[in-house]
């Protein structure tokens, strides 16, 4: 089977799965496929993970259509949407091209961007890269029924003074919230009364994502962070998706909705720092990522070099996939 034949079976399977006591994680199968297509694995590899992936899968719910006339948005963060939202999206599609509706959709999901730790936003992207119509819908589906409001920016979001977001995490030092989820944990942390004001010194400007995705990457470098992996490929599937927030005023509140998950999501971390390794070759990380079946680390690794190639000499996003291969090495 092709990569595509892959993706149009995926779309067989429901958007989340239950394991290891936990409900509601989210299907990875589609953006792994995805990862590991793009990191140079042939269609013997990608089946193989796929049959193995798919055991942990259950079907899709049975189809719902999208009520006549209901607006779009009605249903947003509504869990049990998401066959409606998949008969929406995909009718949308066949109507209009997929810039155009992403471009209708994108700026309003992105106020809710750290649904389900930003799996929602990162499928999404994925999706557009792989140029999967149905997988579009599903993924449009997803980021839609698992939206998440993690409370209203502070006024005047964006203005403040400061463009390293680094020493305002450095403020946020509360406590790793309780949860077993790290949705669970970025709610509580946007709740903490101290959380609003500290990230309200963030200046939002054309440099802000960029300076993020290289902190998460320095940050992942440094602690091999499992909710950190997340700001990493989250902040990747940003540079993809924020094209498509075509207006100034929408983008800085795209980007003022991204910091907040963002800095809720490194709050929930708890990361402990330490020191990133030492990079190793991509040819060899490349390599690692392929015969993994850990499908974080396929789409850890895939993110840092999409990211380096984008800012071009540092190693940051090198060091970060290093670590993850690195720790997967010794986990094993």
């Amino acid at each position: 089977m092709t990569f595509i034949d892959l993706l149009d079976a995926s779309g067989q399977y429901d958007a989340e799965f239950d394991a290891g006591g936990f409900t509601g994680l989210s299907n990875h199968l589609p953006m792994a496929l995805a990862a590991l297509k793009r990191l140079g694995a042939d269609d013997v590899r990608l089946a193989a993970f796929a049959a193995r992936y798919s055991q942990r899968l259950r079907p899709a719910p049975a189809p719902a259509e999208w009520p006549a006339g209901e607006p779009w948005r009605a249903r947003l963060g509504q869990t049990s949407a998401w066959p409606a939202y998949r008969h929406l999206f995909l009718h949308w599609l066949v109507t209009e091209s997929a810039d155009a509706v992403l471009q209708q959709t994108v700026p309003t999901l992105m106020a809710g961007c750290g649904g389900v730790a930003f799996h929602g936003l990162i499928r999404v992207a994925y999706a557009v890269q792989s140029g999967h119509g149905q997988e579009l819908a599903d993924a449009l589906a997803y980021w839609a029924c698992r939206w998440l409001d993690l409370g209203a920016p502070p006024l005047a979001s964006g203005a403040g003074t400061r463009a390293d977001p680094a020493p305002l995490l450095k403020a946020l030092a509360q406590p790793r919230p309780p949860g077993g989820l790290i949705v669970d944990r970025m709610i509580a942390a946007a709740r903490h009364a101290d959380f609003n004001a500290a990230i309200a010194g963030l200046r939002i400007d054309g440099q802000t994502l960029p300076r993020l995705a290289r902190l998460a990457a320095r940050l992942y470098a440094r602690s091999g962070n499992f909710t950190v992996l997340h700001l990493v490929t989250s902040a990747q599937a940003m540079s993809v998706l924020l094209p498509f927030v075509d207006d100034p005023v929408a983008t800085v509140a795209a980007v003022a909705s991204y910091w907040r998950a963002y800095a809720a999501g490194f709050v929930a971390s708890g990361a402990v720092l330490g020191r990133a390794p030492a990079a190793r070759p991509w040819p060899e990380l490349m390599a690692a990522a392929r015969a993994s079946d850990d499908d974080h680390l396929m789409k850890l690794v895939d993110a840092c070099r999409q990211a380096q190639v984008i800012a071009g000499g540092a190693d940051d996003w090198q060091r970060a996939a290093t670590r993850a291969t690195q720790d997967a090495v010794d986990g094993a």
